[in-house]
């Protein structure tokens, strides 16, 4: 192949290695769909049939049939013949087009193709893409598919993307021994057009910003009612420290969500004052392994608490944690979700001012819903003082650290909580069980920041009980 194309360097992974599933995601402008034309037909000048499909498709005009003609037209590719519905190149290569929405049994009859060519991947349906997989049956074939995700709930997602999301959030690349998956988006292509910059500026001004990030940075078009924190919240509070010239002090605080062994992830928060330092989420090991991680970093980073959550897994851990812990000089506290809010007979000071004066006890259904709140009146706070330029108390602010690794997976969790509304009208957080069933990932490191917010007693770390083997061990040495 003595051809040259432009590949912008994120999508190399896709022509460097073979792979039955070949994927390619993200917003508009990141040169996915024309890096594909290119290279398939290249392919087709070696001899390769190509089946070029879309979920809905009623003429050739709604095809890639267009794209490919003009990337051989760009790079002057010879041999090529353009009938008014398929492509043919001379060494028997070429191109076919269909819609599989109404011809779908029609793919199981396309023998000898080596390569499928799925655009718009978003809007496959099951069926067709129960169909579509299997009729590819060369030896070393391979699937193409470029899509802008729509829902998380949909086929296309839910077989490409949510299976290895964390990977996809914080590298932009995952890859096995069947796929490789990349998020490519306009950053990432080197011949951006300044036309379409003009226009993401102005939809960076105009949308919202949950709009704004499906469309240009390739996230889900999930409709989360009542998310009770938004995008912009979140993007304020990135280094907001830096932005507001504060300096965080205060108690360091090491947050645990546990997990077994099985899909769910462990997560973990870092928290400094009002700076978050680190966030991290881990699938290996059992709930006991997963402890002792998340403990190792507490003594690490000199933590004064280590807190987790004991309303699932972690309710077996306090003797792991009390041994683990002991002359340590770090405080343990167990967070329980579900019980009554903390201070209940206190009144609720939010920067979201309420028309009535509430306690914990009236403003919140429980402890999990309290804590969540307080999370978000500092995103909100923090918004205020970075975008609308007001004077807000540094301590009730929020800055989330750019450096931390899972930084995407955090903010696509954080955004992503909604609130449940009861019957008595107090503040409910819906759980993760009922999260589940509209689709939403467990958010564990979401929980993790949440439960961070809580701080040590005033009291001396060391429990006097601890301490007393300690202290009849020195004695019988004469100390």
């Amino acid at each position: 192949m003595q051809q040259r194309i432009q590949i912008p360097e994120k999508l190399r992974p896709l022509i460097t290695q073979k792979k039955r599933f070949k994927v390619c995601y993200g917003g508009r402008g990141g040169a996915k769909s024309v890096t594909i034309a290119a290279w398939l037909s290249l392919l087709a000048m070696d001899g390769h049939l190509i089946g070029c499909f879309r979920e809905y498709q009623n003429s050739i005009s709604e095809s890639v049939y267009s794209l490919i003609l003009s990337q051989i037209e760009k790079y002057k590719l010879p041999g090529f013949s353009i009938g008014k519905a398929e492509i043919n190149h001379v060494n028997g290569g070429g191109f076919r087009f269909k819609g599989l929405s109404r011809s779908i049994e029609s793919v199981k009859s396309m023998h000898g193709f080596k390569y499928f060519w799925l655009e718009e991947g978003q809007f496959i349906s099951a069926e067709s893409l129960k169909i579509l997989t299997p009729t590819l049956r060369e030896e070393e074939s391979e699937l193409w598919i470029s899509a802008n995700a729509l829902s998380s709930a949909d086929p296309f997602s839910q077989r490409f993307i949510v299976p290895h999301l964390k990977a996809l959030e914080t590298e932009g690349v995952f890859e096995d021994d069947l796929h490789t998956i990349v998020k490519i988006n306009y950053s990432d292509n080197p011949w951006f057009p300044s036309a379409l910059e003009q226009e993401r500026k102005h939809d960076r001004e105009s949308l919202s910003r949950a709009m704004y990030d499906h469309i240009w940075e390739g996230a889900f078009n999930d409709s989360v009612d009542d998310s009770i924190i938004k995008t912009e919240w979140f993007d304020s509070a990135i280094d907001a420290h830096i932005k507001l010239g504060v300096k965080p002090t205060g108690a360091a605080v090491v947050a645990h969500d546990p997990s077994d062994l099985g899909t769910d992830d462990k997560g973990l928060i870092y928290r400094y004052g009002i700076l978050i330092k680190e966030a991290v989420s881990r699938s290996f090991g059992d709930v006991n392994q997963g402890a002792d991680w998340a403990i190792d970093f507490a003594i690490e980073n000199r933590a004064d608490l280590f807190v987790w959550d004991v309303d699932g897994m972690g309710i077996g851990l306090k003797r792991q944690v009390a041994d683990a812990l002991r002359f340590k000089k770090i405080d343990y506290k167990m967070f329980s979700g579900a019980s009554a809010p903390d201070d209940a007979d206190r009144q609720y000071e939010s920067v979201l001012h309420y028309q009535k004066q509430k306690t914990n006890g009236e403003a919140f259904r429980n402890k999990r819903a309290q804590y969540y709140w307080l999370l978000r009146d500092r995103f909100y706070a923090t918004w205020l003082a970075i975008d609308k330029k007001q004077y807000i108390d540094p301590d009730r602010l929020i800055s989330i650290s750019s450096d931390i690794k899972d930084l995407r997976l955090l903010r696509s969790e954080v955004c992503r909580i909604p609130r449940r509304y009861n019957s008595i009208g107090k503040i409910q957080i819906m759980s993760k069980a009922e999260m589940a069933k509209i689709k939403i990932q467990s958010p564990n490191l979401a929980d993790s920041l949440m439960m961070s917010l809580m701080t040590p007693d005033l009291k001396d770390n060391y429990d006097e009980r601890d301490l007393t083997p300690q202290l009849e061990e020195e004695m019988s040495y004469g100390y």
